[in-house]
């Protein structure tokens, strides 16, 4: 997420690719009836193995490794040949006061590179065939797919019920394709409201938009649990985090609060199912069990808006936070390995 507008004016395979043969760039399920939901793609989580604590203590700071950006979001990290892309978003500008955004490829420390101009996104995610970023587009208040190898853009969701969203944030894809996300008022900027005053969280299956839910108070960082039976969603207005079950068809059922935090902004999880919710006011991680414990806090600086794991050995979690005109990536080493966005 980011609340600029309001201060400012893994290569991975899968059965089913993400842009298939669905239309409109949606997630494609199998034909075959799921019996449970489907887990972390083939690469991201070893089965089987037996992880331990992820933190090294209770209490932790995370060192920046790089600076000088004007808002950063939606870190994710690309295996092959190993970058990290995130959106950078400018003030907002023109008549309908929308920010730009910029797709940045870097690998710390060295010099981020344009990776794609223009872009309007805020949060990141992988295709589950590792070839395309799925991004929150708050530009043409869409999620839109960038292909890794040409940048070509093209939609996702483009509307529900034939009304604009107000400004998609952030999102997770499923590893068949299933593609969730949030979508909060933050930068609609002065474009009108179609969705009636309400912000909400939406799915896209077989090309078909569907409402999760639209009762979450500017709902912002959302996850999926490993073994994908679990939506968490941020609800950054009301300091929850609600978790969702979730069926194999995609579609969720009951809603439970899995946690509090102020400001709660971006989301990342690791392999064991702990999950690093970023609180945005305080400037740190909270890091939770599966079970909802806290088991600690990673310290990131100011205004922290959201997370990642990345690395060789997917064991370094970046994180994006700073102030207006400074932001930064920061970066801390952790035992267990997660999720690239």
């Amino acid at each position: 997420m980011s609340m600029n507008v309001l201060k400012t004016g893994a290569v991975i395979g899968a059965t089913c690719l993400l842009l298939g043969a669905a239309p409109a760039g949606a997630g494609t399920i199998p034909a075959t009836t799921l019996e449970t939901p489907p887990g972390a793609p083939p690469g991201v989580c070893d089965a089987g193995t037996g992880w331990g604590p992820p933190l090294p203590g209770t209490t932790l700071s995370a060192q920046r490794v790089q600076s000088g950006f004007q808002f950063l979001e939606g870190p994710v990290w690309v295996a092959d040949p190993g970058y990290l892309l995130v959106s950078d978003l400018g003030r907002a500008s023109g008549a309908e006061q929308v920010q730009p955004s910029t797709i940045h490829r870097l690998v710390p420390p060295a010099a981020a590179e344009t990776f794609v101009a223009g872009a309007g996104s805020n949060g990141l995610a992988l295709s589950p065939d590792g070839q395309q970023i799925i991004a929150a587009t708050h530009d043409n208040r869409t999620v839109s797919a960038f292909s890794l190898s040409d940048r070509a853009r093209t939609v996702v969701a483009g509307s529900y019920q034939g009304r604009a969203f107000n400004s998609p944030n952030d999102v997770a894809v499923r590893a068949d394709g299933v593609v969730y996300f949030t979508d909060p008022s933050f930068q609609r900027g002065r474009r009108p409201d179609q969705m009636g005053g309400r912000t909400g969280v939406f799915r896209v299956v077989n090309g078909q938009v569907d409402l999760v839910d639209d009762t979450v108070r500017q709902p912002n960082g959302i996850a999926l649990s490993p073994d994908g039976s679990i939506l968490y969603v941020g609800a950054f207005a009301e300091n929850r985090i609600y978790a969702y079950q979730v069926r194999p068809d995609g579609s969720t059922g009951e809603r439970t609060v899995f946690a509090t935090i102020a400001s709660p902004d971006g989301v990342t999880v690791d392999c064991a199912g702990n999950v690093y919710w970023v609180s945005h006011s305080a400037g740190r991680v909270h890091v939770f069990s599966p079970g909802g414990e806290t088991l600690g806090t990673i310290s990131s600086g100011l205004q922290a808006t959201n997370a990642a794991f990345g690395g060789p050995d997917r064991r370094t979690l970046y994180i994006t936070a700073g102030q207006s005109g400074n932001y930064g990536i920061y970066s801390i080493a952790l035992a267990v390995p997660g999720y690239p966005y």
